[in-house]
C-alpha cells in the first residue's frame, strides 16, 4: 500500500509542509501523506516532514513491509555542528543519513548461480565488497534520505528516492512479489530484528545456554503455527554471532574514563535521553533509557506512578546513580531510566526531566502519569509537575531504612529500639505539635541521651537535613508504606549486583557502571517480565522477584490480622506457614511500624507491617494525612481572619478550591495503595468549610 501523495512542491516551500506524527508506535510510508518535489536535486522524489525523534519509528515501520520485509542499513552519514553555516539552505542539514535496503544496491543473484559473466562483481556504489553480504544482495534500489534540518533541529525531512523494492529493471527483487524468492530466505527480511537480537542477548547475559535458546525459539515458532518471518528462522549461527559480540565487548572503550563514556554515548544515542559533559561551570549528567525500559514506562506508568531511587552509591561510585521505577502487577519495582550525575540529583532535575517526558509523549501523546514519588527533599518539585502534569508525593523509604538499620546496629535493647524509632517518626511529623523541628530533635536527644552511638550517627548524618525533610512533609503528601517494600527490594538487588568486591577496582569508572546496568542488570529485569508474561524459564527467575513484601501482603487474608481499633499501639498477624505463630506489629498504620519477624529484624519492611497498614487504611483508623491537617488549619485560619483586600480574598478562595480538588485526587491515590486514606469526616468538613468560605465572601 502506498502512502497518499499531493501535488508538486518546490524545495523552498518545505517548511510550509505539515509535520506528520502518526499516533501508532511504529509507522511506515503508508501512514504518511507524501509531496513530490518540483525541480532541484530531489526533483521527482517524495518528501515529508516528521519529528526527528520519530525517525527510528519510521525506519522500523518501513522494515516491516508485509510484501517486502527488509532491513534498512545506514549507507552513509554526515553531521554538521550548529553555527557552522552562516546562510543555510532551506533543506540544509545538521545530520544527513542515507538508508538503503540491505538487499541492494549490488546484485549477486546471477554471479552466485553461475549464470553471469562476472560484470556485476564490482559494487555499483564504489565502496568495495561487503564481506558476508554477497548472498543477500539482489540489486534492490529502495532507499531514502533523512535530513535533520539545520534551521529546525526538531524536524526531520524524509526524501524517499525510490519507494519500491525493485531492481534496475523495475521488477520486484525480494519478498512475496518476487517469484524467484518464493521458498527462499529472500522472502523475508535479511537479518533478525533488533527486538530478537536484544532478546537473545538478554538470555545469554542471564546464563541461558545456546541449546536452550534454540529449543525455546523452536517451541515459540511452533506455538504460532510455523515460520512467518526472518526471526522465525533463528539459527545456531545467529546465536553464536551474538555470543561472540558479548564476549568481545568491554566496558572500557578508552583508557580515559571520560572519553570512554563519550564513545558509548555516540554509539548508543537512541538509549540516551539527556547528556551533558562536565565542565568548569556545569556538572556531568547522563540519562539512560533503553527501548525496553521505554516500553515498560509506557505500559506500567500509564495512569500509574513513578518513584525515584536517588543518590545510590555516593560513597563508592565516582558519581551517584539515580533510578526511576514503575510498579508492575506483582508490585515489583522495574527500573525504567537511570540518571548518573556529578551533582545532587534534585538540583539538576529541571535539565533532564523535560527531555524524558517529551520522549514518552512522542511515543504516546495520550500517556499520563498519576503520581511521581520523590525520596529527596532537594528535588525540583515544580519541574516534575511541569513535565508530567501530575501530583508529587514524598516517599520516606530511604529515611526509614537508614534509621532502623542504624538502630539495629547501635542499640541492643529491643524495647528502646521501638521507642526511638517511634520518636524519630514524630520528629518528621513534628510540624503540628512542635513548630520548630529542631526542638523535636533536641527533645529526642534528651530522652535517649544514653544511646550515644546512635546520637553521634544522627547528629553527623541527619541533623543538618531534618528541617528540609520536615519542610517537605509540610508541603507534600506522604506516600504510604506499600511502595517502600518494592523500592527496598530494588535497592538490595542493585547493591548486590554492583557492590560485589570483585568489582571494587571498577567502581571509580563511569563506563563500567553504564555497561553493567545496560547489560547484565538490565537482563535480570527483562527475564523476570518475560517469565511473567510467557511462563518460560520460571526455573531461572530470581526468587527475590516473587518475595516482594508488598505483593505478599496482598495474599494475607484480612481474617489473619488482629487489629484493636480502640488500642492502636500494637497489632498481630498470624503466620501463613505456622498457624500457631503470630507476629506483633508496634505503631501500626505508620511508616515507622516495626514487626518482630526475622525479615523486619534485619532492617527491612516486612509483609506484616504492610498488611496492617492496608487494614488501617481500609478501616479508616490510620493517622490523618498530614497535608490534610495543614490544609484544614490554613482554611480555618482564613475563615477566622479573612483578608481585607478583595483581590487577595478572591485569590484565597481560588487557592482553597484548588487544594480541595488536589485532596480529592489524593483520595484516588489512596485507593491505589500509594497514599494514606483521608477520614471521611475530615474531607466532608473541608468541603463544607470551602463552600461556607466562598458563600460568605
Amino acid at each position: 500500500m502506498k502512502g497518499h501523495e499531493s501535488k508538486m512542491a518546490r524545495m523552498e516551500d518545505i517548511l510550509n509542509l505539515p509535520v506528520q506524527d502518526p499516533p501508532c508506535a511504529e509507522f511506515s510510508a503508508a501512514h504518511i501523506t507524501w509531496v513530490k518535489v518540483e525541480g532541484g536535486r530531489q526533483g521527482g522524489d517524495d518528501i515529508a516532514l516528521i519529528p526527528f525523534s520519530r525517525v527510528d519509528d519510521f525506519v522500523k515501520g518501513e522494515s516491516s513491509n508485509a510484501e517486502c520485509p527488509a532491513s534498512f542499513r545506514i549507507e552513509s552519514r554526515r553531521k554538521r555542528s550548529e553555527g557552522s553555516i552562516s546562510k543555510p539552505r532551506v533543506d540544509g542539514y545538521l545530520e544527513y543519513t542515507l538508508y538503503w535496503c540491505s538487499y541492494g544496491p549490488e546484485d549477486y543473484r546471477d554471479c552466485e548461480s553461475g549464470l553471469g559473466d562476472g560484470s556485476n562483481f564490482k559494487p555499483t556504489t564504489g565502496k568495495g565488497s561487503r564481506p558476508g553480504r554477497r548472498h543477500m544482495m539482489r540489486g534492490c534500489l529502495c532507499h531514502f534520505t533523512v535530513k535533520r534540518l539545520y534551521t529546525r533541529p526538531l524536524l526531520a525531512l524524509i526524501i524517499y528516492n525510490q519507494r519500491n523494492h525493485v531492481d534496475k529493471t523495475g521488477s520486484p527483487c525480494h519478498g512475496i512479489l518476487d517469484q524467484d524468492a518464493v521458498g527462499t530466505r529472500a522472502m523475508y527480511a535479511p537479518r533478525i530484528s533488533e527486538e530478537l537480537r536484544q532478546k537473545v542477548m538478554s538470555m545469554l547475559y542471564v546464563g541461558i545456554s545456546l541449546d536452550n535458546i534454540i529449543q525455546h525459539h523452536m517451541e515459540v515458532v511452533q506455538g504460532h503455527g510455523g515460520p512467518h518471518n526472518r526471526d522465525d528462522f533463528l539459527t545456531r549461527n545467529d546465536v553464536r554471532n551474538i555470543e561472540r559480540v558479548i564476549r568481545n565487548t568491554s566496558h572500557e572503550l578508552h583508557i580515559d574514563d571520560a572519553c570512554s563514556v563519550k564513545i558509548w554515548v555516540q554509539r548508543h544515542q537512541k538509549h540516551v535521553f539527556y547528556f551533558q559533559d562536565a565542565s568548569a561551570s556545569e556538572p556531568f549528567i547522563l540519562g539512560i533509557q533503553t527501548d525496553w525500559q521505554l516500553q515498560q514506562m509506557l505500559r506500567h506508568g500509564q495512569n500509574g506512578s513513578v518513584a525515584s531511587h536517588s543518590t545510590f552509591g555516593s560513597k563508592k561510585l565516582k558519581y551517584p546513580l539515580s533510578t526511576l521505577l514503575v510498579f508492575d502487577s506483582s508490585r515489583n519495582a522495574i527500573p525504567v531510566a537511570w540518571v548518573i550525575t556529578s551533582s545532587l540529583t534534585g538540583q539538576d532535575i529541571h535539565k533532564w526531566v523535560g527531555s524524558l517526558a517529551e520522549r514518552l509523549r512522542t511515543k504516546d501523546s495520550r500517556w499520563r502519569l498519576n503520581a511521581f514519588l520523590v525520596d529527596d527533599p532537594s528535588f525540583g518539585f515544580s519541574a516534575i509537575r511541569d513535565a508530567f502534569q501530575c501530583r508529587v508525593l514524598l516517599c520516606v523509604w530511604h529515611v526509614r531504612r537508614a534509621w532502623i538499620r542504624s538502630l539495629l546496629k547501635t542499640c541492643s535493647n529491643i524495647d528502646v529500639q521501638r521507642e526511638m524509632f517511634k520518636h524519630l517518626g514524630w520528629i518528621l511529623y513534628s510540624s503540628r505539635s512542635v513548630p520548630n523541628a529542631m526542638d523535636a530533635v533536641q527533645e529526642f536527644m534528651e530522652v535517649f541521651v544514653d544511646q550515644s552511638a546512635f546520637m553521634d550517627y544522627f547528629k553527623s548524618q541527619w541533623s543538618p537535613y531534618i528541617e528540609s525533610w520536615v519542610s517537605c512533609i509540610r508541603s507534600l503528601p506522604v506516600a504510604g508504606p506499600e511502595p517502600h517494600a518494592a523500592i527496598e527490594s530494588y535497592h538490595r538487588r542493585l547493591k548486590y549486583k554492583l557492590f560485589n568486591d570483585q568489582y571494587a577496582n571498577f567502581w571509580p569508572r563511569i563506563d563500567w557502571l553504564i555497561h553493567t546496568l545496560t547489560t547484565e542488570f538490565h537482563s535480570l529485569y527483562w527475564l523476570d517480565q518475560y517469565t511473567v508474561e510467557t511462563g518460560y524459564f520460571s526455573n531461572l527467575r530470581d526468587e527475590s522477584f516473587s518475595t516482594n513484601a508488598w505483593y505478599q501482603a496482598l495474599h494475607i487474608p484480612d481474617i489473619d490480622v488482629i487489629l484493636d481499633e480502640q488500642n492502636l499501639q500494637v497489632a498481630k498477624v498470624i503466620s501463613q506457614t505456622d498457624r500457631n505463630l503470630a507476629y506483633t506489629i508496634w505503631n501500626p498504620g505508620s511508616e515507622f511500624s516495626l514487626c518482630d519477624c526475622h525479615w523486619s529484624n534485619l532492617g527491612n519492611l516486612c509483609k506484616h507491617v504492610i498488611k496492617v497498614a492496608m487494614m488501617c487504611k481500609n478501616r479508616q483508623v490510620a493517622r490523618p494525612l498530614l497535608a490534610a491537617q495543614i490544609y484544614r488549619q490554613t482554611l480555618l485560619s482564613l475563615l477566622h481572619n479573612p483578608p481585607d483586600d478583595p483581590v487577595v480574598l478572591d485569590h484565597a478562595i481560588l487557592c482553597t478550591t484548588r487544594l480541595q480538588q488536589d485532596i480529592k485526587g489524593w483520595e484516588d491515590l489512596s485507593n491505589s495503595g500509594l497514599l494514606q486514606q483521608l477520614p471521611p469526616e475530615l474531607n466532608s468538613q473541608m468541603a463544607d468549610n470551602t463552600l461556607l468560605f466562598a458563600r460568605s465572601h
